[in-house]
């Protein structure tokens, strides 16, 4: 199996964080305290996809289709002030809750 290349850090954690790391190499969920770190980057960097990948989901599907729209009919659209109107209108209401 070709080495992967790596390179040594230093970091720091909460005292917590630490304990639960060390945790689970003792009950063999990890073979050390970096092939956790590994997998906690590992899971950060899927969340990081998703993440991307529903914004660009939103951008082609609803957005593209609200242009689309738009496009095909102008009238449906607000103009500055109809928009800053309804923004005040939502500030204002949640003002105006307990």
């Amino acid at each position: 199996m070709p080495r992967i290349a790596s390179k040594q850090l230093s970091i720091t954690l909460p005292v917590e964080m630490a304990n639960l790391l060390q945790a689970k190499v003792e009950a063999g969920e990890y073979a050390s305290v970096s092939s956790a770190i590994q997998d906690a980057v590992r899971l950060a960097q899927a969340r990081d996809r998703a993440f991307e990948n529903a914004i660009e989901n939103w951008l082609h599907t609803e957005v593209a289709a609200a242009y689309d729209a738009l496009k095909a009919d102008p009238s449906r659209g607000l103009t500055t002030e109809q928009v800053l109107e309804s923004l005040a209108k939502v500030r204002k209401q949640g003002r105006s809750r307990p």
